[in-house]
């Protein structure tokens, strides 16, 4: 009884400490984002300056246009979010439902895609980008970003397709219902676990990509997020950069990805163990 006690203890002391190093950077960055001036660097300030809101209201001023960074994210993101759904749901039908040769061989070249780093496709993406007329316009960036969320959204999506009940199917088909409305009206309902994870996890990619939209838009106004942030400073060097401002800004891009996470976990894991256990 002693002994099962002893290994309970240390095993909470154990998660505890793995809680707190994992969160401690980003308290950090929360306190920091509270602090300007000297008070970075001494105590002894904070307590008689206490905590400030400079750091947020400064990121708001006409000549940041971080508020337009921010619309210019979601705005892409969401775009992005959908179209990968949309795109994955119907190719995930047809590699999961229909049964044609080569159909393994395409699923593995999908998945390929995702492998080629960024840097790798970046000079053939910019001359697209280019014929395409969507070189410096923000919603252009939604081309290039498909090409890193898509793969995972087809896998996953084919994945939780492939365990459906095919009854389903059947019944859907002897009522005349035609691809599209089985896709719609009998799978869509059933895969919202799976739909949910994919496209949270597809925002998030799409919210913190940095390489695509700094090569692809050069227009202050059309800047995203990640980009918006790395100008914060221009080329000051790392003791003189505006810390709290820094900090101010990650804070504010970070807080609305927990809180999704936080409130959509259930179904996060739920979608990503799908079809992971046949039974």
């Amino acid at each position: 009884m002693i002994r099962n006690i002893g290994w309970r203890i240390g095993f909470w002391m154990l998660v505890t400490v793995i809680v707190a190093f994992s969160l401690f950077p980003f308290f950090y960055a929360i306190l920091t984002s509270f602090l300007s001036g000297s008070a970075l660097y001494d105590v002894t300030e904070v307590l008689r300056s206490g905590l400030s809101l400079k750091n947020y209201a400064s990121l708001f001023d006409r000549s940041q246009n971080f508020g337009a960074s921010i619309l210019n994210s979601v705005m892409v993101a969401v775009s992005v979010v959908l179209l990968s759904l949309l795109l994955g749901v119907t190719a995930a039908f047809a590699l999961g439902r229909v049964k044609f040769r080569g159909r393994g061989m395409l699923l593995m070249a999908i998945l390929a895609v995702s492998m080629f780093p960024q840097v790798a496709v970046l000079a053939g993406m910019y001359e697209m980008m280019k014929v395409l007329g969507l070189y410096n316009k923000t919603l252009g960036l939604v081309l290039p970003y498909m090409l890193f969320t898509l793969p995972f959204t087809v896998w996953v999506l084919t994945t939780f397709m492939r365990d459906l009940p095919k009854e389903l199917e059947e019944a859907a088909i002897m009522d005349g219902c035609s691809s599209w409305r089985i896709i719609k009206d009998v799978f869509m309902p059933l895969m919202w676990p799976a739909l949910v994870s994919t496209g949270l996890l597809a925002f998030v990619a799409a919210w913190n990509e940095f390489l695509f939209a700094l090569t692809f838009v050069t227009r202050d106004a059309g800047r995203t997020v990640p980009v918006a942030i790395s100008l914060i400073g221009g080329g000051a060097s790392s003791q003189e950069l505006p810390w709290g401002k820094l900090m101010a800004a990650s804070v504010l891009v970070t807080l609305p990805l927990i809180l999704m996470v936080l409130g959509l976990q259930r179904k996060i894991v739920s979608g990503l163990t799908a079809g992971a256990v046949k039974g």
